[in-house]
């Protein structure tokens, strides 16, 4: 039997507090208006609190080295009072749980009258007389799925993940969820699990922290975000009928992590957010990057997106004086905001052998003049001026740095060495304030308005300096978004972009630091567009950085293909600029053009894709289309791979459509036609309704 306990109503969602015979609460989350077709009660209630001590017991069904869920410590933790609270923004509802033995947890549900999504967050507190160690504590967990179904419910739930490699972010996967052996066993004894996350200072390879449930039969998807930067883990869970979706911090078996709280001290695990909506996953998803919107704070410079330049694709590595004052020249008056002088401007080698980092010297071979007059020249052309930093870690080829051992990271005692580079220890002041000169200082001093954060190496398991070495880790990726913070405390103005190999750190908590990020590091290839696309279900694409790299051997099919990706998010140019005709520079600035009118739709807007799914991104086959509908107008991206039809019928896009294509192109009604392999399309429309 399930007794009603609280309902709360908020920005869609519905939230229903239910307590079984045994004094477990549990948490359903359905589309507001769907609450009285929640009817399931014939599995375990899942727990608001999902934990495991070093003291408990081990679960059974065959669980060890599997699932450390369901502990005795998750089963002693009761209900003890909830409470509610009304603000400008929505309600927060509290929920405190206590065992007979040590333990408080407080689980806080917060709902957003303006945001289709949630964050709760937990809390655990040791109320009793001797230490206990945690060896897995989660952020969130949701149960009784589908809460609409009963039984076996066979062939409707479909689990969605999101995959992510260097180069190829962002693939959803989309599995029944008996494909994955999420079925209960004939006796519903064994503990059916899939459990998968990342370890390490990488927070998004291998898999995106998200995944989301899809009820087929009734057309909702629940879907979940761990913000966490360091490891982090989810788990889909069943044992019965009902399915089970938790996650957090990576736990002891998989992310090396434990915390031993004295008696009176607790500690906050980072929050989570989750979402249930009417539809897939493409709604589901987009419903959680919507909630950065809440954090991100918008400086004046990126108010209206403008267009990017980044000479990096330009000289790889190698900037000096000449080629920016140079490309600067050249760039003024083409439409562009912001010049972005990227790595190497430090170091006199191209960027695979430059390890000079560290200690932030301006190469005075590259650089004789230091870089003022290069910021004064970059303003004077009309353009903000952007500049690349990895002030995170130490280079091989930095000899001071390099050695300053006291200052740096370690496990086992020995300095944590990632090829040529190692990491500063950023919980120590010491290091906070030394990167406050060299960073900080440096931006000011030299008047820029951008800084595109780059960080090239994954520390690993954890770090020595805690309880344990995932705890470590953790603490470090939490002073190191420290940092972030200062910097934007001490420079309210300055553009920050988020970059890590590319899209290595697409979680949220490094995205409401940041209004850019880097979505990947297929700088010119043919899957940048199928990458941009996939960006949408992680992040704002006002805040996803595309590069379009032109050269001058790029026909002009090649150059809308290119500019095209970009327009996907935010449009950033590179490449071999003196060189291009001047047909090439007009197809550019068409671009830069039509972006400015499309910016309103890329800043605020909803996206579905279109198109055959692609299986291989270095060989795609078929098509693509990104419809994205903003208030007044509907943005429609399409871009053909090979073997592509020669005509695509798009979904209802609008009237008065503006487009940007080669001339050969044409519109018809809904149908674009005169399509061949490798093709970039936009179209601008004005919303019917």
């Amino acid at each position: 039997m399930r007794e009603p306990l609280y309902a709360a109503v908020c920005g869609g969602l519905t939230a229903l507090y239910r307590k079984d015979e045994t004094g477990t609460v549990e948490l359903l989350l359905v589309p507001t208006g769907m609450e009285h077709a929640a009817c399931r009660a014939d599995c375990a209630a899942e727990p608001l609190v999902q934990l495991k001590c070093a003291e408990d017991d081990a679960p059974a069904f065959f669980s060890g080295g599997r699932t450390m869920r369901n502990s005795l410590g998750t089963r002693a933790l009761r209900y003890r009072e909830q409470t509610v609270e009304r603000t400008g923004e929505g309600v927060n509802i509290v929920t405190t749980l206590e065992d007979a033995r040590s333990l408080r947890a407080v689980h806080t549900l917060r709902l957003f009258e303006n945001s289709p999504a949630a964050e709760v967050s937990v809390t655990v507190r040791n109320i009793g007389g001797s230490p206990v160690t945690l060896e897995m504590l989660s952020s969130f967990t949701l149960g009784s799925l589908s809460p609409f179904a009963e039984g076996l419910a066979p062939e409707t739930l479909t689990i969605h993940r999101l995959r992510s490699t260097w180069s190829g972010e962002g693939r959803l996967v989309s599995e029944p969820a008996e494909d994955l052996q999420l079925e209960p066993s004939w006796k519903q004894y064994s503990a059916n699990s899939l459990r998968f996350g990342s370890v390490g200072s990488f927070p998004v390879r291998g898999y995106v922290p998200f995944c989301a449930v899809e009820d087929t039969a009734h057309g909702v998807t629940w879907a979940a975000a761990t913000t966490q930067a360091s490891s982090w883990q989810m788990e889909l869970y069943r044992q019965d009928f009902g399915l089970s979706l938790s996650g957090g911090l990576a736990d002891r078996e998989l992310g090396h992590w434990c915390k031993t709280l004295a008696p009176g001290e607790e500690f906050a695990v980072p929050p989570a957010l989750l979402t249930a909506v009417r539809g897939g996953v493409d709604e589901a998803a987009q419903a959680l990057t919507a909630d950065i919107r809440r954090h991100v704070k918008i400086p004046a410079a990126d108010a209206d997106m403008p267009v990017i330049f980044n000479e990096f694709c330009t000289t790889w590595g190698v900037p000096t004086e000449e080629t920016v004052l140079r490309q600067v020249e050249f760039l003024k008056g083409r439409g562009l905001g912001t010049y972005v002088i990227d790595a190497g401007w430090y170091d006199d080698a191209a960027i695979e052998s430059a390890s000079r980092l560290g200690s932030w010297q301006v190469s005075r071979k590259a650089f004789p003049h230091g870089l003022c007059p290069v910021v004064d020249a970059i303003h004077d052309a009309g353009m903000k001026a952007g500049i690349w930093f990895e002030f995170e870690v130490a280079g091989r080829d930095d000899a001071v740095c390099f050695q300053k051992l006291d200052w740096l990271l370690h496990r086992d005692g020995r300095p944590i060495t990632a090829g040529d580079r190692r990491f500063w220890d950023m919980r120590k002041p010491e290091v906070q304030e030394y990167l406050a000169e060299k960073v900080i200082a440096f931006l000011r001093d030299n008047r820029f308005d951008y800084m595109k954060v780059d960080y090239n190496e994954t520390i690993g398991i954890g770090c020595d300096g805690a309880e344990s070495l995932g705890e470590g880790l953790r603490q470090q990726i939490g002073a190191t978004q420290a940092f972030f913070a200062r910097i934007q405390r001490e420079l309210p103005e300055l553009v920050i972009e988020l970059c890590s190999s590319g899209g290595h750190r697409l979680v949220h908590s490094f995205l409401n630091l940041c209004p850019m990020a880097s979505i990947s590091d297929a700088h010119e290839c043919d899957e940048i567009p199928i990458i941009a696309a996939n960006m949408h279900r992680i992040l704002l694409p006002r805040q996803s950085r595309i590069w379009a790299v032109v050269h001058p051997e790029h026909t002009l099919q090649k150059l809308y293909y290119q500019i095209c990706s970009g327009l996907l998010g935010r449009l950033c140019y590179s490449g071999d600029i003196f060189a291009l005709r001047e047909e090439q520079w007009q197809v550019m600035q068409a671009g830069c053009d039509f972006y400015a009118r499309a910016a309103p739709v890329i800043a605020e807007g909803f996206s579905k894709r279109y198109g055959p799914k692609i299986a291989s991104y270095r060989y795609p086959r078929g098509w693509q289309a990104v419809v994205r509908r903003g208030k007044n107008q509907t943005l429609t991206v399409l871009h053909t791979f090979h073997e592509a039809p020669d005509r695509v019928e798009l979904p209802d896009i609008g009237s008065n459509p503006q487009l940007f294509a080669r001339s050969d192109i044409a519109l018809d009604g809904k149908t674009v036609c005169g399509l061949t392999d490798f093709d970039g399309v936009a179209i601008l429309t004005e919303n019917e309704d």
